[in-house]
């Protein structure tokens, strides 16, 4: 559209007659001409200037630059349709071509300014902003516009480590330009991490200025830690610890919060020099350890439910917030609890006494054997002394086992306590686990809850029999039991077992110990004499050379004593004779 018409073409030197409104038509139009002239000679082609939006079509935007026409630029060129007074920068493309109309181009324009506001971001490190569109080697592809492509490294990508580098595509970006040119070629490098570092900075300053200790605040749910949770409160974290989900236990932070959850929480600490904030939930409730005196008292009982279980015992919920401890030595009158969760398990209802609190602290100690009788109480009445019982065996050790005498109450069977005879090294020889036997109540001491049990005082002590039986120096007769290096074992009767120790075992001088002890084997019937017997020791010795001894002096006394049947007696050379023989000389 022409801004002036023209019938002819204009000719300076034209100064026919003219009458006076005509003269003042020629005047205006020669102005106006000169005003062309003069802004054709100030705009050059290529030149960036500005124009006033005029005209507005479907498909078209009207833009006067002050030439003779208006330039018009597509509407698609526009990010938003402009309205009549706008004005808009654009590109002077051509003065005027053949058909006498203005050529501009908001788009040239638009490059132009975008390139100048990326160079002037580079010089003034000012961010700019840009769509992180595709994965390359190393790194993204960051859109900057018009074009115009920048490579953003993965290792300045973002804050914390990219694990999935996907999960940043057609992520809308604020980078700063670390590099335009390389080599004389546009090569621009851009970096996220350090204006992702300076804006939160920027709201973590503004949060500890700005936010009351007690005040609520919004925020999300970030990730789990051991000790509780990290809240995103805009790119920077607060932490809400486990003690402050809850006024009682809690055992895992998502039990109370989720991953993404966007929750209202209290400040409760703030400490700008070390970053730090702390976060509650908690704290939007009164703390119940104030009315516990008012619910609670010693010697209670209370039910609760468990709801952590420690190798030293379980922690029982009262109420909300209020928890106490049952330790183990509190679970049974009579068992010996290895494992707390063999008695109770988590979420399990249970019945406790209050034995005893600390509201300071904010501990109740609890007990659960409180609740029941104590068996140990008349179990002197149940297993006197000398009681006969059959029972099974429910444990081996190294000196004894374990009887069950009832549930949670075992009698203690020492190895000392298996055979009057025997010397038992492991109870294992003789027992097993599942067992039954019969034992006889040995000891009881309530107060210590020991029960000593025996199988030999089922019977009467052999020894005694034995020693009653038998003094030094009587024959006795017995079975070959055991060999060793100093001598054999010879058990006799009633089970006894006596040592002839290989100096008592020669029969005669010329035979020696070794060679004694050869001849003997395990089985082998003997005949021996007794050398002595220690009947609370349970211990007896016998000698093989002594009966050898005593048999001969019998048969010399018995010589000495009778007749030879010829008018002859013993001589004194037969005695002596007899003599050197028995005494090996």
């Amino acid at each position: 559209m022409d801004k002036m018409e023209v019938g002819a073409e204009f000719n300076p030197s034209d100064t026919g007659p003219v009458d006076d409104g005509k003269k003042n038509d020629a005047n205006i139009q020669t102005q106006l001409q000169e005003e062309y002239l003069k802004s054709l000679d100030l705009a050059e082609e290529g030149q960036l200037v500005e124009g006033t939006v005029v005209q507005v079509t479907d498909d078209q935007v009207f833009v006067d630059v002050n030439l003779k026409s208006e330039g018009k630029i597509p509407i698609a060129e526009f990010a938003e349709v402009p309205e009549i007074g706008d004005k808009v920068s654009v590109i002077l493309v051509m003065k005027e071509n053949k058909r006498g109309e203005v050529i501009v181009s908001k788009q040239k324009a638009d490059v132009k300014l975008f390139w100048k506001n990326l160079k002037q971001a580079f010089q003034e490190h000012t961010p700019v902003e840009g769509i992180i569109e595709k994965l390359v080697r190393g790194g993204y592809d960051l859109k900057l516009g018009y074009e115009t492509h920048a490579f953003l490294p993965t290792s300045q990508s973002d804050i914390q480590k990219v694990d999935k580098p996907e999960k940043l595509l057609g992520l809308n970006a604020f980078v700063y330009v670390e590099r335009l040119y390389s080599d004389g070629k546009q090569n621009i490098v851009v970096n996220r991490r350090k204006w992702l570092e300076e804006d939160i900075e920027r709201k973590r300053e503004a949060f500890f200025e700005h936010t009351p200790i007690g005040g609520d605040i919004i925020g999300i749910v970030k990730s789990y830690t051991s000790f509780g949770a990290f809240i995103d409160l805009g790119g920077f974290d607060g932490l809400l610890h486990l003690n402050d989900m809850s006024w009682g236990h809690v055992n895992r932070p998502k039990d109370f919060v989720k991953r993404g959850q966007e929750i209202k929480l209290k400040v409760i600490r703030l400490d700008p020099n070390e970053k730090r904030i702390n976060l509650s939930l908690k704290h939007f409730t009164d703390d119940p350890w104030i009315h516990f005196e008012d619910k609670y008292h010693v010697n209670d009982i209370v039910k609760g439910k468990v709801t952590k279980i420690t190798d030293f015992g379980a922690f029982i919920e009262l109420e909300e917030g209020i928890e106490g401890l049952a330790h183990i030595s509190e679970f049974s009158w009579v068992k010996k609890i290895q494992k707390p969760e063999d008695m109770v398990s988590i979420g399990a209802e249970v019945k406790c006494m209050i034995l005893g609190y600390d509201l300071q602290a904010g501990r109740v100690s609890l007990g659960l054997k409180q609740v029941m009788a104590n068996p140990w109480t008349t179990v002197h009445e149940r297993y006197p002394v000398g009681t006969r019982l059959a029972r099974k065996v429910v444990k081996l050790t190294n000196v004894g086992a374990f009887i069950e005498l009832e549930e949670g109450i075992d009698g203690f069977l020492h190895a000392d306590d298996i055979s009057w005879t025997k010397k038992v090294k492991h109870p294992g020889s003789e027992l097993q686990v599942g067992q039954e036997i019969e034992v006889i109540v040995i000891a009881l001491e309530r107060d210590n809850r020991n029960i000593r049990l025996g199988i030999k005082q089922l019977t009467e002590d052999p020894w005694k029999t034995f020693g009653y039986a038998y003094r030094q120096g009587s024959f006795i007769e017995g079975e070959v039991s055991s060999i060793t290096d100093f001598g054999i074992f010879v058990k006799v009767p009633g089970g006894i077992e006596g040592l002839i120790h290989k100096t008592n075992l020669p029969e005669n001088n010329e035979e020696t110990p070794d060679d004694a002890i050869k001849k003997y084997h395990i089985g082998d019937k003997v005949k021996a004499v007794v050398l002595e017997i220690q009947p609370d020791k349970q211990k007896a010795a016998f000698s093989i050379r002594d009966y050898h001894k005593k048999i001969r002096r019998e048969e010399v006394s018995q010589y000495m004593s009778s007749d030879t049947g010829d008018g002859s007696t013993i001589t004194l050379g037969d005695l002596l004779k007899s003599k050197r023989a028995d005494d090996g000389k």
